[in-house]
């Protein structure tokens, strides 16, 4: 089941929110607030939100024809079963193949400052476009299958003629583009036990072991340097690139050869897109393959830690399995297994934590109280379903 009935009692406060500005009295603190611990959702102005063009987005977003052989949509990726993620190490795309980077979560990315682990694309409206067209993903030639759907299709022909006053020629990628994006911006979730401890004040939301976890967050962790909170909200991540020794580490000695190499292929004409989702050691680049700097090598998105319990496997290429995997990374300076050679293009603020196994079980117990309630239940309704699936 869909979580659009749940995500459509928060458009009225969401599209309020984007109105109000940051600080506003809530009319019951006790209230259950979806959007406690969030700012104002940032809303283009050449593409406002709408109870219509949100439910047409949600539409499009679970529609599969929009691939080769119509089994892929976004919703493949991004499921609701899986907080909007796909509970893979890499994702499925057409005909089983599979890419090179875990899927995103896109719950809260509409506060995202770009989009794509290495920030390819500015924005929602630009991020949708790129699957359909990636060759392991949607694998479309180009766009124009997904046009004729819009086109004719009587449903969205009504849908894009009522949301857009657009139909037949005159209806475009874009058109589609926008209202995919707004369905993803009505995604947001706060309300955790977290926000519900640090922003109204509720002392016993979180128990002892995550009091102790959020002191080593902001303290000996640092994991707020790039997780940030502020004093009115917490979006958990900067939308800066690091270099965490993720993925780079095992690559290192062939980077000169390989951002040699990239450069040549991109000046070519060589697609950004199509490259680090079908090459696995290009794909480690990160930042790199955007800004062709030297400085961005190996350097990925910071992702948001909200509902990071729901989120597993983690890090742009899926290769920790679980949060404690996370944090002994982290504790071990960047590198896994302890003692691995550290990268050449280490971010900065990477070193060694010397945190205690009982501090480590401590701040994987805050994590998990970053989890907001209907993402919780949504996917703990879908776990025996598709435990029963798999059994079969």
């Amino acid at each position: 089941m869909r979580l659009l009935s749940v995500l459509m009692l928060s458009i009225t406060a969401l599209l309020a929110q984007a109105q109000t500005a940051p600080g506003a009295a809530e009319v019951s603190p006790a209230a259950a607030n979806p959007l406690r611990g969030l700012p104002p959702v940032p809303i283009p102005a050449d593409n406002p939100q709408t109870p219509a063009k949100i439910a047409l987005g949600d539409k499009l977003f679970h529609d599969a024809r929009f691939s080769i052989d119509g089994t892929v949509s976004c919703a493949t990726c991004h499921s609701e079963k899986h907080a909007f993620t796909d509970g893979k190490q890499f994702s499925t795309g057409h005909h089983g193949l599979t890419g090179t980077r875990n899927a995103p979560t896109v719950v809260n990315a509409a506060f995202y400052t770009s989009q794509f682990w290495d920030g390819r694309e500015p924005d929602l409206e630009g991020q949708s476009k790129q699957p359909p067209v990636n060759p392991v993903e949607g694998g479309l030639a180009n766009h124009e299958p997904i046009l004729q759907i819009v086109r004719t299709d009587p449903d969205y022909k009504k849908a894009f003629t009522e949301v857009f006053g657009v139909t037949d020629a005159k209806l475009t990628m874009d058109h589609v583009a926008r209202a995919i994006a707004s369905f993803e911006r009505s995604i947001v979730s706060g309300n955790s036990p977290f926000d519900r401890y640090y922003f109204q004040g509720d002392k016993s939301a979180l128990n002892a072991a995550q009091q102790r976890g959020f002191q080593l967050f902001i303290g000996q962790g640092r994991c707020v340097s790039c997780h940030t909170i502020e004093n009115d909200h917490a979006l958990f991540t900067d939308s800066k690139f690091h270099n965490i020794g993720i993925g780079i580490n095992a690559i290192q000695d062939d980077v000169p050869r390989l951002a040699g190499a990239f450069l040549e292929a991109k000046a070519k004409g060589g697609d950004v897109d199509r490259i680090v989702l079908t090459d696995k050691k290009s794909s480690e680049l990160g930042r790199f393959a955007v800004t062709d700097k030297i400085t961005a090598i190996g350097a990925f998105k910071t992702p948001t830690l909200r509902n990071i319990d729901l989120t597993a496997p983690y890090m742009h290429d899926g290769s920790l399995k679980t949060l404690k995997e996370v944090v002994i990374h982290y504790n071990n300076g960047g590198v896994t297994p302890a003692g691995a050679k550290v990268n050449d293009f280490l971010s900065g603020g990477i070193r060694p934590l010397n945190l205690t196994e009982a501090q480590i079980d401590d701040l994987v117990e805050f994590l998990k109280a970053l989890t907001s309630p209907q993402f919780a239940q949504a996917v703990t309704a879908a776990a025996p379903r598709e435990t029963g699936h798999e059994s079969h």
